[in-house]
């Protein structure tokens, strides 16, 4: 009977397997304005937890190439958290988590009485969730065509208006195919050629969560992505156009983290009467139901925590990581937060967890930060810059595409600046 049912549950998952929508969606009836035809191109680039040190550590040749024909940082900051959905929707709005309401992967909203998953697809494309305007609709808003190849949020509707070309997302795509499908849309005629083209990579990611970021299956995904970026490099020189410009960038890095004597979470927030508590292992968010606890509570878990963690209330969460009470706009975060020190996380009695993992402060621990570098027309060649903040991506796409931003953000246009051909 057991080998019944392992059969049917493996018909079941390949099943549901072949069931995936891995077509394009193209939305109808709609052109270049006029005085795009003369705008340049940029393809915007991310692979998923690809560590800062990764290029020089796995010595990826041809973003090595890259990086000197246009400009390289340091690094490049991520937002706090540095989760992957909260950071590629900061880099796409030019907004911190707490400003654009993705605060985390997993986390319930109180006025909507409804849970956000990355998993739940119908949230993932529900636009509500989304504060901010999102590049492709700022393009889109003024006359620009937009392409995304399953970059977060893209398949919604968030800031009113969806990329002309998108996906909804998948994982059976190989990065060469993902790159082939990007030239497909470099080949469109100019009416309906996009000139802002998202691209995402989830492989690095993958890798250095199951086997940590020191790990050859690692590397393997390193130079997997290295390849890709070559590949696609060579075909849009290929194309014949003069003006593409390519950014390459990732959302958070990777650390190996302690799995073998994880932090037990306090017991007292077992009680559900009077907590919610949202664990995301390197970060765990406190709801206290009666606000009017909230102060002997922190106490109490100030006075009892260990040395490999901190408690802090978030209406005092340190100004420079954005994610403190005063700036939580959708009021997702919660009142109090426990810090584990990286490399320890907080782990719930038969919850599973990885080898590799992200989240923590960027500026107490360097493996959290991402990687940046461009080129292009648009780009100053061999330029070395110092490290930056993520929300200023959106300021320097902008900037190249001549598109005007229209709401506030939390970016800021020095960077843009310091490396773009004025």
């Amino acid at each position: 009977m057991k080998k019944i049912f392992a059969i049917l549950n493996l018909l079941l998952f390949f099943w549901a397997f072949s069931q995936t929508d891995t077509a394009q969606v193209i939305v109808p009836n709609r052109e270049n304005a006029a005085d795009v035809f003369s705008k340049p191109y940029v393809i915007l680039i991310s692979a998923d937890g690809f560590r800062a040190d990764y290029m020089d550590k796995y010595q990826s040749q041809n973003l090595l190439k890259m990086a000197e024909s246009g400009v390289v940082a340091k690094a490049l900051i991520p937002s706090f958290p540095t989760i992957t959905f909260p950071n590629h929707w900061s880099l796409i709005t030019g907004l911190y988590p707490a400003h654009h309401g993705l605060i985390d992967n997993y986390f319930y909203d109180y006025q909507k009485k409804k849970i956000y998953a990355m998993s739940n697809k119908e949230a993932a494309e529900d636009g509500s969730w989304y504060g901010g305007t999102p590049l492709w609709s700022l393009a889109e808003k003024q006359g620009l065509l937009s392409a995304s190849m399953m970059w977060v949020g893209s398949a919604s509707d968030a800031g009113g208006i969806r990329p002309t070309y998108y996906y909804h997302y998948h994982e059976k795509f190989s990065p060469e195919e993902k790159v082939n499908k990007v030239i497909d849309w470099l080949h469109l005629p100019e009416k309906v050629r996009p000139h802002f083209i998202t691209l995402y990579f989830p492989e690095v990611d993958g890798s250095g969560h199951r086997f940590g970021p020191d790990s050859k299956e690692t590397e393997t995904a390193v130079r997997l992505v290295d390849d890709a970026i070559g590949s696609l490099v060579k075909k849009v020189k290929d194309l014949g156009l003069e003006d593409v410009n390519l950014v390459f960038v990732s959302d958070h890095g990777m650390i190996k983290v302690d799995t073998e004597r994880p932090l037990e979470i306090p017991k007292i927030l077992f009680n559900k009467e009077r907590f919610d508590f949202y664990n995301a292992q390197t970060l765990l968010r406190v709801v206290v139901k009666n606000p009017a606890e909230v102060k002997s509570v922190y106490k109490e878990l100030k006075k009892n925590r260990t040395a490999d963690y901190d408690v802090i209330l978030t209406k005092r969460f340190p100004r420079k990581l954005n994610f403190a009470q005063r700036n939580d706009r959708f009021g997702r975060i919660g009142q109090i937060v426990l810090v584990p020190n990286a490399p320890k996380i907080f782990l719930e009695k038969g919850k599973k967890t990885s080898h590799g993992k992200h989240g923590y402060s960027p500026y107490k621990v360097s493996e959290m930060k991402a990687v940046f570098v461009a080129s292009g027309p648009a780009f100053k060649s061999n330029k070395k810059i110092g490290e930056f903040k993520n929300v200023n991506i959106f300021p320097i796409v902008a900037e190249i595409l001549d598109l005007k931003i229209t709401d506030d953000i939390d970016g800021k246009t020095n960077t843009a600046n310091q490396i773009l051909v004025k």
